[in-house]
């Protein structure tokens, strides 16, 4: 057994529909170092787990039928259980050395991950007088052909019955939340292509490891017992998170001009047109003038665009402004600090330091500070664009 202390450990797998998740699912449950693994899936037919590999009519559990027994001891089971009974009763059994849970190409891992790491709190079954199950490693497969005609204006994504703004907008959450990406079907791609879109992933994703393989033909032990995952980690590992991050530790930002430019990685990076900066003023936006730019004038050129900004007609309230592909959205993200009663406020900012360091005595809290990420970017050229929807 991989695990000690009777900690079962997870591995969650995640990418869009034909990555190659089931190949990848079928080389771990055939797997010849004796470890037995618990998988499950979203939905048995459309894994298409070999047949070979399944015990014909053997069900474990009286629950439900989604159970499926395994020749060499594993088992397979679809999600029709609340995930959490059925990691219980995975995990109670004591029957199993790992469990990897296969999420369903169009699903958003952080909610799963939040699910698992909250297992104590939400079932007394889990955690110090209970059983211990930890979430090890998030795992995406990213299919190399598909990244290539995303980012190389090929042929549309196959899309299924899935909308293209959504899929763009899944595959780059399912790479930004995430410890390691597969690259697979990396033989398919030329060399020169291929390190473009490796520069693409590492633009949105700089922490996690990259692995290329074809048919996810690779060293399970590059996947298992990790110990990787960290739920803080990875929630803030996003590109577009550190360079927000990031532009809070440089000294002396000038009000109106300071662009912040990305300086590491640049031989690939350059040689490719990939590039992040971020751009932050203190002056509001326009709300009519930002809307038509982003409907009519959106720069193509750019992948990935997230961060903070507000409106000169209701200047309390803080959105925030997100873009993934040709998908573009703003959410309200509640209010700024500086409509907080002065005391209420003196207090907050003896509890966090860097509000006292962003703090402007004009606006207060309140800024634009949206990180872009993209190929070719003409920087210059957006930020003039965004500057002529300030108030």
């Amino acid at each position: 057994m991989l695990h000690s202390n009777e900690t079962l450990p997870v591995l969650l797998l995640t990418g869009y529909l034909g990555s190659g998740k089931t190949t990848l699912v079928n080389r771990i449950l055939s797997n010849k170092k004796g470890i037995k693994f618990a998988v499950i899936v979203n939905d048995l037919g459309e894994v298409n787990i070999d047949a070979s590999l399944i015990e014909k009519g053997g069900v474990v559990g009286k629950k439900d039928d989604s159970l499926v027994a395994l020749q060499n001891g594993c088992i397979c089971c679809t999600l029709k259980m609340d995930l959490v009974e059925q990691i219980e009763e995975i995990s109670s059994s004591g029957r199993f050395d790992y469990i990897v849970i296969e999420a369903s190409g169009i699903c958003e891992p952080a909610p799963i991950a939040q699910t698992i790491c909250s297992l104590p709190s939400i079932s007394d079954k889990f955690g110090p007088n209970g059983q211990n199950v930890r979430l090890d490693c998030i795992t995406t497969v990213v299919d190399a052909l598909r990244m290539q005609s995303e980012f190389s204006c090929g042929e549309a994504l196959p899309l299924g019955n899935f909308e293209e703004d959504d899929l763009e907008k899944l595959i780059i959450e399912q790479i930004e939340f995430c410890n390691i990406i597969l690259l697979n079907k990396s033989a398919e791609v030329h060399p020169d292509e291929l390190g473009k879109i490796k520069q693409i992933i590492h633009a949105l994703q700089p922490k996690a490891r990259i692995i290329e393989c074809n048919f996810c033909d690779i060293d399970l032990s590059a996947i298992l017992d990790t110990k990787m995952f960290d739920f803080d980690n990875v929630a803030t590992s996003a590109a577009w998170i550190n360079e927000i991050e990031g532009e809070r530790e440089e000294e002396g930002h000038d009000d109106e001009h300071h662009h912040h430019h990305h300086d590491d990685e640049e031989g690939e990076a350059e040689e490719y047109g990939i590039s992040t900066f971020v751009y932050y003023r203190r002056r509001p936006f326009d709300i009519n003038r930002f809307d038509n730019y982003v409907a009519k004038k959106w720069s193509k050129s750019v992948i990935r665009a997230k961060g903070l900004c507000y409106f000169s007609d209701e200047t309390d309230k803080c959105y925030l402004f997100e873009q993934a592909g040709v998908q573009k959205s703003i959410k309200d993200a509640g209010l700024w600090y500086a409509t907080m009663p002065k005391e209420e406020l003196a207090e907050m900012m003896l509890k966090d330091p860097t509000l006292s360091r962003d703090w402007d005595e004009e606006y207060g809290d309140r800024m634009i500070k949206i990180v872009f990420i993209g190929q070719h970017m003409d920087k210059d050229a957006i930020c003039e664009d965004l500057d002529r929807c300030l108030d």
